[in-house]
């Protein structure tokens, strides 16, 4: 596989990637290390991660990282009425179970992070880790051993080696600065908003049916509204949205009356609606 081959494969599950990032990309399946993309909410971090799944024809396991997340929600948990119905079984019969006998493999959930190093390919499965600088400093820390040596260890059963090792992608909104131990194992791109033109692009693939003069009035109105000072601009995924928004609605001409009722499809804020009002809605949607 080359990198036009995954720029094609990514392109074929909707998902266009200039040369940088699939060559990002490129570099993490080949060499097997982690990925960090990192950018602003809505540039398609997650998605490339998704698209990248499709484009190698192999698993996509997810981990959504929040506040409080522990090593042990991301790892795996112990599948507790099956160990109670064991316990009753073993009573009926007059048996007696060991701790041993309760806490091995046929008792055992993997929750994302295991169950990437479970994954028996052929094909590596993507591991997305998804939005990690939402996470705590010590599973920040914990991270370390599964990407450096594609390994993690369980208390009641030992160290778990990773029988196809993953690709790593793991997606950051700058909300805190990750540690630079973290950064130090993985291959680094920053996603900025693309240009007016890839957007319309974008949009074309992702909303069937969408007009090329309605996409490219899309791309441009976004592009204009990211110049405000917006507490949250909008980004690729806002535009797919508005753009879906106004063909469900039979949208075909973008004035200031037809556009004014579907802003909650691009703008999050109702200070960022006003702005867009201040500016005037028409100056926005010129040509």
């Amino acid at each position: 596989m080359t990198i036009s081959d995954l720029r094609g494969g990514l392109a074929g599950a909707g998902y266009l990637a200039d040369d940088t990032l699939a060559t990002a990309l490129f570099l993490a399946v080949r060499m097997r290390q982690p990925l960090l993309l990192e950018g602003e909410p809505g540039v398609g971090k997650t998605a490339a991660a998704k698209a990248l799944a499709a484009a190698l024809d192999t698993r996509l396991i997810r981990l959504q990282c929040y506040e409080g997340l522990t090593s042990a929600e991301a790892l795996y948990e112990w599948n507790y009425p099956r160990q109670l119905l064991a316990i009753r079984l073993a009573e009926a019969r007059g048996e007696k179970l060991a701790e041993a006998d309760l806490f091995g493999p046929d008792f055992l959930l993997p929750r994302p992070l295991l169950a990437a190093l479970q994954h028996p390919g052929p094909a590596p499965a993507v591991l997305l880790i998804d939005e990690v600088d939402r996470a705590d400093d010590e599973f920040e820390a914990y991270l370390f051993e599964l990407l450096a040596e594609g390994s993690v260890t369980i208390p009641e059963l030992g160290t778990r080696h990773a029988v196809v090792p993953p690709v790593a992608i793991l997606t950051s909104n700058r909300t805190r600065d990750l540690h630079d131990a973290l950064k130090r194992r993985c291959l680094y791109h920053w996603i900025g908003y693309p240009d007016a033109d890839r957007v319309a692009e974008i949009v074309r693939r992702r909303v069937p049916g969408v007009a090329d003069y309605l996409a490219r009035r899309v791309a441009v109105g976004v592009s204009r509204l990211r110049a405000l000072d917006l507490t949250k601009p909008p980004g690729v995924a806002e535009a797919i949205s508005w753009a879906g928004a106004l063909e469900v609605l039979g949208i075909t001409e973008l004035t200031e009356e037809t556009v004014a009722p579907t802003l909650g499809a691009v703008l999050k804020y109702d200070e960022d609606r006003a702005v867009a009002v201040t500016a005037g809605l028409g100056s926005l949607l010129a040509e």
